[in-house]
């Protein structure tokens, strides 16, 4: 069931076609169906349809939405990352909040979801992401899934693309990785646009949340469950097929 909201809160899935590892990764077949429309499908079980938005630089992926009823709005293609198109996109829809869910994970939990949004109903002034676990050193190994590191009060340290955190042996003992749903304040979201590029550490670790730390922001983390995968590679749409097949999904 989807629940109703004690504030104006806009769901938004940034959609870029250019993708360095992937091009063409928003309209990319999964078993079928294009990566984009089952990330916005798992979206509607969370959240109410007609708060869900698509924001993309590219006319290929609006013209698909429109023909799926997804709604869509147009960015600039300047936008460094995808906070960046949201916070354009909060320029043009102004809202309380905004939850980002990346495009790219089509076997999101619309339950993660929920827990992002009962986060920014308790604090709304805050800035949210998902975590889970790390569940298998395959995946500690991978600079494809970035690591996370935290405070006893979950509130995020850093997050890198290297192995962390590493005893001396450099051995896998524990590790855990984001979830991609976001949670911003408008405030947040203008600062973060508003720092006129990426931060040094952003740049070299090529991962946006890294820039609201550098400004000074604390991020609170929100547990999630570890069934999410986000699509990268050719290798992760074969994974991702796999997991449809034995999850029974289609």
């Amino acid at each position: 069931m989807i629940e109703s909201f004690s504030m104006d809160i806009r769901l938004v899935i940034p959609a870029r076609y250019r993708s360095t590892r992937l091009p063409g990764k928003p309209l990319i077949d999964i078993a079928g169906t294009p990566l984009l429309e089952r990330t916005w499908r798992r979206c509607t079980l969370a959240f109410p349809q007609e708060k869900i938005y698509v924001a993309t630089d590219d006319q290929r992926i609006a013209d698909y939405c429109e023909s799926k009823g997804i709604q869509w709005i147009l960015t600039s293609p300047d936008c460094l990352t995808g906070t960046d198109r949201i916070a354009e996109f909060a320029e043009k829809m102004p809202a309380d909040y905004y939850i980002n869910v990346q495009g790219d994970e089509p076997l999101i939990n619309p339950e993660d979801i929920k827990r992002i949004v009962a986060a920014a109903q308790q604090s709304p002034t805050d800035l949210h992401l998902g975590i889970c676990e790390v569940t298998s050193e395959e995946q500690y190994r991978n600079p494809s899934i970035p690591k996370a590191v935290f405070r006893q009060d979950k509130r995020l340290l850093y997050v890198s693309r290297a192995s962390i955190p590493a005893p001396k042996s450099l051995e896998y003992r524990r590790a855990w990785r984001p979830v991609w749903i976001y949670g911003f304040s408008p405030a947040a979201l203008k600062a973060y646009a508003g720092n006129g590029g990426k931060t040094t550490i952003e740049a070299i670790e090529d991962n946006e949340i890294i820039r609201f730390l550098e400004l000074g922001y604390e991020v609170h983390l929100v547990e999630m469950s570890s069934e999410s995968i986000a699509v990268d590679t050719p290798e992760d749409v074969a994974e991702v097929e796999r997991a449809l097949v034995q999850r029974g999904m289609k």
